[in-house]
């Protein structure tokens, strides 16, 4: 589907089933300025390295200085882009973006990068966030008279840029970012400027690179190191980028009250080869494990994880008990959606799968299992099923985060309060349900400590219920049904 400034008028709306969505996170977002380069081979490879942060649609946006093209889809990146898309995607400047729709329905209309005007001037934007006001501003741009496409937080953001009576975009710019409210890393592309904006309490992130000389920005810096880029820095919370022919300006565009990063891009959203306030998240992992070996020691004979995201936590906890260490599943890693109606008897082949246990190595031990996050239990009482129909003598569950029992308004599709079994449950109850034999959660302390950086520095609220920033009364989830989902994005960086 690609249009060059607003010829499209086909943009079909091909829904996916509600039912075959498994909870995700966000969104990944990937810009360049480099003249002389091939940017949209270069976009493609930084959107494939982006793929975990989205698996629904995917697109591109690249100016010549004369023209704006846009080519998106639904689908994953190397489904939506061939070398016969990236033909026409001619230009030196470019937005990309891999997206999970936590707000907004999966339709063609609502993937992005969006096609904007200011001015007569094309301009394209792509969003990794979730705003809490959204509804506000909606209800206040119609009642102007000003038409709505999408139902998405990003088009709200594109439509008070467009409405503004500033005289230059980026004034339009930051007159909308003081108006909107919540999480949002944003790439914007005009004919002839990128510009990265990342919002005052930095909840997403949003890195800066160089290469050859040119600028890459990025929602993390494995997408950097896979289109050799060299690392500079982190966007700062309320800072904004602008690039274009006369180099690179920042500025603070918002005054930072209280910096609070999502503290799940750490524990399993940001890719393993990622590096947030210079730390390597595999690391961050594998201390998280460690911290769990110190504070919940048990006499076991091997430790496993749920495989990808509890794996850096398994060796870590390994490490630390001197227990060891061993692959006790085997994954399937092709699984896609499947086209049958999700039934219990589905939901439990699709556990099945996905994962297969390794009998001969669980036989007749007493394990140690390392997971990301328990939402509902019903995924992880599936699995404790199958090692125990496997041969396990007992299984101790080890968790590298709080229990979880605050829906997030920032861009983390998760349950909603009532859904989280932590926040109707003991921990003995929990244990019961899943029927292991112990179970043990690190706590914010631990996290804090394994981590290694200040507490300031983290939103904590889908365990405590401290939101920093103000959730309206009426906000109202606008997601899928969620009766068959059960993690947080189980292997973020595996889907």
């Amino acid at each position: 589907m690609l249009y060059k400034l607003k010829e499209n008028k086909h943009n079909k709306s091909k829904k996916v089933n509600a039912a075959d969505k498994g909870i995700n996170e966000s969104c990944g977002v990937f810009g360049i300025y480099a003249p002389g380069e091939n940017i949209a081979e270069i976009i493609f490879y930084g959107l494939q390295a982006l793929q975990h942060r989205g698996q629904e649609s995917a697109g591109m946006a690249v100016s010549d200085r004369e023209n704006i093209l846009v080519f998106k889809d639904l689908g994953l990146v190397s489904q939506v882009f061939n070398k016969q898309s990236l033909v026409p995607l001619q230009g030196y400047i470019g937005i990309g973006h891999t997206r999970y729709s936590t707000k907004g329905e999966n339709i063609w209309k609502n993937s992005q990068p969006l096609y904007c005007m200011f001015r007569d001037e094309a301009f394209t934007i792509a969003h990794n966030g979730n705003l809490t006001n959204a509804e506000e501003i909606r209800e206040e741009q119609i009642k102007k008279g000003i038409k709505l496409e999408t139902t998405t937080d990003t088009e709200v953001i594109a439509s008070l840029i467009e409405s503004s009576g500033k005289a230059n975009i980026e004034d339009a710019i930051k007159e909308a970012t003081d108006r909107i409210r919540g999480s949002y890393s944003l790439v914007i592309l005009t004919k002839d400027k990128l510009i990265g904006i990342r919002d005052p309490h930095g909840f997403r992130p949003l890195v800066l690179g160089s290469l050859k000389g040119n600028y890459v920005i990025a929602s993390e810096t494995c997408a950097l190191d896979i289109v050799d880029a060299e690392f500079i820095r982190e966007v700062d919370p309320g800072e904004i980028i602008v690039i274009d022919k006369n180099g690179l300006r920042s500025q603070m565009l918002l005054p930072v009250e209280r910096i609070s990063m999502c503290v799940f891009e750490l524990i399993y959203f940001a890719r393993p080869d990622s590096y947030i306030y210079n730390k390597n998240m595999f690391e961050v992992r594998h201390k998280l494990g460690e911290e769990l070996a110190r504070q919940y020691p048990v006499d076991a004979d091997i430790v496993i994880s749920v495989p990808d995201s509890g794996t850096p936590s398994a060796i870590g906890y390994s490490a630390a008990s001197k227990i060891p260490y061993a692959q006790g599943f085997i994954k399937n890693r092709y699984i896609g959606r499947t086209f049958i109606q999700p039934t219990q008897k589905v939901r439990e082949i699709a556990v099945r799968l996905k994962l297969n246990p390794l009998k001969d190595i669980i036989r007749g031990k007493r394990l140690v299992v390392t997971d990301d996050s328990i939402v509902r239990g019903t995924t992880s009482k599936k699995v404790v099923k199958m090692l125990y129909n496997a041969g396990a003598k007992e299984v101790h569950m080890r968790i590298t985060c709080p229990p979880l029992a605050y829906p997030c308004y920032y861009g983390v599709d998760m349950a909603t309060k009532k859904e989280f079994i932590a926040n109707h449950r003991t921990l003995e109850d929990i244990r019961k349900y899943l029927n292991v034999d112990s179970l043990k959660y690190l706590t914010i302390d631990s996290l804090v400590k394994a981590i290694g950086e200040p507490r300031n520095k983290f939103c904590f609220a889908c365990f405590n219920g401290d939101y920093p920033v103000q959730i309206p009364k009426n906000y109202k989830f606008d997601k899928y049904s969620i009766d068959n989902k059960e993690k947080v994005s189980s292997n973020a960086w595996e889907k």
